[in-house]
């Protein structure tokens, strides 16, 4: 069978090969090169895009390959809203306001239901039937491919509108949504962690990817801390108004307090823990740019976000045993069904887990 190749987006950073199971030749030659990757979920490996990888790719193969073009999202036309679609749109914003969305979600909720909008102004909203909005949807899927996350998203938004705004009942509108996809998280060995954390030479950055791992934070989380949030004496940190509006405790490190210390006295933070060169909260992009560049320096896993630091924290726990209630709650789970999933991500070889076989032969001699 043949490999199959998929010419790379202009801006895509990656390029994927898809491999027969039978070609082993081929899999070994891709895994040898710099930055390969393999996504179990879409059963292909990957390499950084560059033209250089991508002779490299066509090389190996030996001519035994086709090429496709790679799947890109059309865009979503945009139209200009009539004034009865800005006061739904208007409307909607008002019903999230009250409910205390946060900013953010609020501006992704009017971005979507502006998508709805663009399709349904011209009618009276309160006419359109759950099943002209299922197919409005379907043909966003069909025509503009738009991801699950999308669809999701848009849903959400048309949903709140309905039922928080127009205070419709909301079992008439339970829209049909994509199979959920049950995907394991993206997890850092321990040494992959210490490299990247350690990378840093600027003690404010070294401290905030320490204060992300060592808690289990998000990155919201991390650059809405204050000092008070920091109880040295007690070993916890207080996370205030998390995802959900949720306050809760999570743990502090020992080593991580030495490290804050230290960074106190040089930077010398008024009120948040973390302020940006002009003062106020420090930015969600710069503490991408500091992970990023860590992640380079070290040649760790090119695929690991911000995020993972908090996915390897809650492996690293359930890998030092620590109790699952005790992880649910410093993540900030509302069920333990979210914080199980971390159960699938520990490292499992024959140095971590002991299979039956060698309890059965180990006094016996194995027949060739």
């Amino acid at each position: 069978m043949q490999a199959t190749i998929y010419q790379p987006l202009k801006t895509a950073k990656r390029i994927k090969i898809f491999i027969p199971f039978e070609n082993i030749n081929l899999r070994i030659a891709v895994k040898k090169i710099d930055s390969s990757f393999w996504h179990p979920h879409q059963k292909l490996w990957s390499v950084i895009n560059t033209d250089e990888n991508y002779k490299t790719l066509k090389s190996i193969c030996k001519g035994n390959y086709i090429i496709k073009k790679d799947v890109k999202f059309s865009p979503v036309p945009s139209v200009t809203l009539t004034q009865n679609a800005l006061d739904a749109l208007y409307n909607l914003e008002k019903a999230l306001v009250l409910k205390q969305y946060s900013a953010s979600s609020i501006n992704v909720y009017k971005k979507m239901f502006t998508v709805f909008l663009g399709k349904f102004m011209q009618r009276n909203l309160r006419e359109v039937s759950k099943e002209e909005i299922e197919g409005f949807v379907y043909e966003l899927i069909k025509k503009s491919k738009i991801s699950e996350s999308y669809q999701n998203q848009l849903i959400n938004a048309i949903k709140a509108y309905y039922e928080h705004a127009l205070k419709m009942p909301r079992e008439y509108y339970d829209i049909q949504r994509p199979k959920k996809t049950r995907n394991i998280p993206n997890v850092l060995s321990k040494e992959e962690v210490l490299n990247i954390i350690q990378a840093p030479t600027n003690i404010k950055h070294k401290a905030i990817l320490y204060t992300i791992y060592s808690s289990g934070l998000r990155i919201s989380e991390l650059i809405n801390l204050r000092i008070a949030d920091v109880h040295s004496n007690d070993g916890y940190l207080f996370i205030k108004d998390s995802k959900g509006k949720k306050d809760r405790k999570t743990i502090l490190s020992q080593q991580l307090i030495l490290l804050l210390r230290a960074y106190y006295k040089a930077y010398k933070p008024a009120y948040w823990l973390f302020e940006g060169q002009q003062g106020g909260k420090y930015s969600t992009t710069s503490i991408r740019s500091i992970f990023r560049k860590a992640v380079k320096d070290t040649n760790s896993n090119p695929w690991a976000t911000v995020h993972t630091l908090r996915h390897s924290f809650a492996t690293h726990c359930i890998e030092n045993n620590i109790s699952m209630r005790h992880i649910q709650n410093m993540l900030g789970h509302n069920s333990p069904k979210t914080t199980e999933i971390y159960t699938k991500t520990i490292e499992i070889n024959n140095k971590t887990i002991k299979s039956p076989l060698d309890d059965l032969l180990n006094n016996s001699t194995l027949h060739l």
